[in-house]
């Protein structure tokens, strides 16, 4: 039976549902991935903390509140805060004692220097681990964070308004995975894309200046904007929004979802391409050890902590870290008829791109959801429709094929400086692409 939006709430609520889009924390208990995760990743005694529901819940109403004042003030911060801080001069248009002064030098104060706590040596640890098996990292990424999130309407419901649907599907994993990889990026990758450049790598993953830090500015912006759109009614309305009286005015409905983009579903981001990630490789064999899985989840708090996201929020290791992902998915809504026109287009893309009649193209999207039904779980998966191939098993066995192909870059050096000097031109294109035809990636540029 397919989990679906309740519309027959006890009239007792809980004392932490004060938004329509939180459940009861027993309403999803048979959900696949929620037993898997409480009987394998939990103590046997966990039980959920009032502590962390309350910080749910109220995260729902923060977003940032410093960007969220430039923008409604005008203000793009993307460019003008890259050159404040690359050249050391502030934009001319902010004017002197000014609010917009105040929070540009807060953000400024924030990217000029790695914070006290972040510890680079550990987080190159993690980048190395994270990008170890880089054919399969954009499999997870694809069938296993993007497809998990489609699942949850509060996620779904931005991309859904911006028309991120069936026609931006290809963009959006683009945009996504040319971010996970600037984040990664670590010395000795660096040296392998650009061997014939006289140039000074920076020696530290997320330098000052380097993509990883420019991308995260550009993103918080492009964040910034969607939100502010989204609550002054700026977004075209869509059928697969919730049919009230404020979303029939084209009104964002915060009283319901909480404010789009905010903390609390930024953390929940932050989880989808850092825990889930790692756990899916983790399944598929691949052997992360704990100095490595605290390194993965270091170099994302960074990246998080550059997007906005306050730092109290995010879990401090790994334990932490399953018990946050448990606690918010027990009390999300769930309603699949906003995700699955994202998951099929998503699902389809492989056909789209080499053809509906390609035997290639229609066996890579078996294998896709195979990898969602065996990772993320058979009710999801239901729910969104993908199709249920009936040899999951053997077509799983392009699995070792994958991580056989990972593991051979590793052992040559000119093969793995071949590859990333591929990579670095494919992501090169895939950059011109996206500024030519993505306007939600367009928005970054200002």
């Amino acid at each position: 039976m397919q989990p679906t939006l309740s519309t027959n709430k006890s009239p007792q609520l809980n004392h932490y549902q004060r938004h329509g889009r939180t459940t009861a924390i027993s309403d999803h208990a048979d959900l696949q991935v929620l037993k898997r995760i409480r009987r394998y990743l939990l103590p046997k005694n966990f039980v959920i903390r009032d502590a962390l529901l309350q910080q749910m819940v109220t995260g729902y109403d923060v977003a940032d509140p410093i960007t969220d004042r430039l923008v409604s003030a005008g203000f793009h911060f993307n460019k003008p805060l890259q050159h404040a801080i690359l050249h050391d001069q502030l934009p001319s248009s902010l004017q002197q004692s000014s609010t917009e002064q105040a929070d540009f030098l807060a953000l400024v104060e924030q990217f000029s220097q790695h914070p006290t706590w972040y510890d680079p040596k550990l987080a190159e640890v993690g980048a190395i681990a994270y990008r170890r098996y880089p054919l399969m990292l954009i499999w997870l990424l694809r069938n296993v964070a993007l497809m998990a999130g489609y699942s949850i309407p509060a996620l779904s419901l931005p991309l859904i308004r911006t028309g991120a649907l069936t026609h931006d599907a290809l963009p959006r994993l683009m945009r996504t995975y040319a971010y996970i990889l600037a984040v990664s990026e670590y010395p000795a990758i660096r040296q392998y894309q650009y061997p014939t450049q006289h140039q000074q790598w920076a020696d530290t993953v997320l330098a000052i200046g380097q993509e990883g830090w420019r991308q995260s500015i550009k993103v918080r912006q492009i964040h910034t904007i969607v939100r502010q759109a989204l609550l002054m009614g700026k977004m075209p309305p869509n059928n697969q929004t919730r049919n009230t009286k404020s979303e029939t005015n084209n009104n964002w409905d915060s009283a319901y979802w909480g404010i789009p983009i905010n903390q609390t579903d930024m953390v929940a981001t932050h989880l989808q391409f850092s825990l889930l990630i790692m756990r899916g490789l983790r399944l598929l064999g691949a052997k992360i050890h704990e100095e490595e899985a605290q390194g993965i989840l270091h170099l994302w708090n960074l990246a998080s902590y550059w997007m906005g996201v306050d730092l109290h929020r995010l879990p401090k290791n790994e334990a932490e870290a399953w018990e946050w992902i448990y606690t918010y998915l027990s009390i999300q809504q769930l309603d699949f008829s906003m995700g699955k026109p994202l998951a099929k287009a998503l699902h389809d893309l492989p056909s789209q791109i080499m053809g509906e009649d390609n035997r290639k193209g229609q066996f890579v999207e078996l294998v896709n959801a195979s990898v969602t039904r065996t990772l993320v779980g058979d009710d999801i998966a239901d729910g969104l429709e993908l199709p249920k191939p009936k040899w999951r098993l053997g077509i799983l066995a392009s699995v070792p094929i994958l991580f056989g192909l990972d593991s051979l870059r590793h052992r040559h050096q000119w093969t793995t400086q071949k590859l990333e000097q591929f990579r670095q031109t494919r992501q090169d294109n895939m950059n011109w692409w996206l500024k030519q035809h993505d306007a939600y990636y367009r928005h970054s540029q200002g």
